[in-house]
């Protein structure tokens, strides 16, 4: 019997919790963001939670990162999907692109440029995606590394 890529994500992560001696619930849905497919694992970890995401997500980060090495062993195919725990990434991607809304209302309004704290590549992309549509604002991405922050400024600055 072939398992879908879904179970085998499903049972590899599962697998990977219980040796790290958590017993968590675990889904994988499929989403469509941007006419494109994501996969998304979500672990309900009730009091764990913390343990599993880390400070600032770093634990996620390389929960998923193991994750996806170990699932690539398994599937041909370079099978991309997040890792998540409680929905807590969903919710922090949801709060950045609020806030990079409303410091465009501001950069507008204030007719300056603002630059935002440093975020990792991922975080960065979502705003310059949410924000590209709007015409009053121009983003673009300065410094190195981890200091590297997006600056959003009006299009056209007086």
């Amino acid at each position: 019997m072939n398992k879908t890529n879904d179970q085998i994500i499903h049972d590899s992560v599962k697998k990977i919790l219980l040796l790290m001696g958590f017993d968590c619930q675990i889904e994988v849905k499929i989403e469509h963001i941007d006419d494109q497919e994501s996969i998304i694992c979500n672990i309900s970890a009730g009091e764990d939670s913390n343990f599993l995401i880390g400070q600032h997500g770093i634990n996620l980060q390389s929960l998923q990162h193991i994750a996806r090495l170990v699932v690539r062993k398994k599937i041909q195919d370079k099978l991309r999907f997040v890792l998540d725990v409680n929905s807590y990434r969903q919710q922090k991607n949801q709060n950045i692109i609020e806030q990079a809304k409303e410091i465009a209302k501001q950069a507008i309004k204030e007719k300056k440029s603002i630059i935002m704290r440093p975020m990792s590549a991922y975080e960065r992309r979502l705003i310059h995606i949410e924000l590209a549509s709007n015409e009053q604002i121009i983003t673009e991405s300065i410094g190195e590394g981890e200091e590297k922050k997006i600056i959003v400024k009006p299009s056209l600055e007086i």
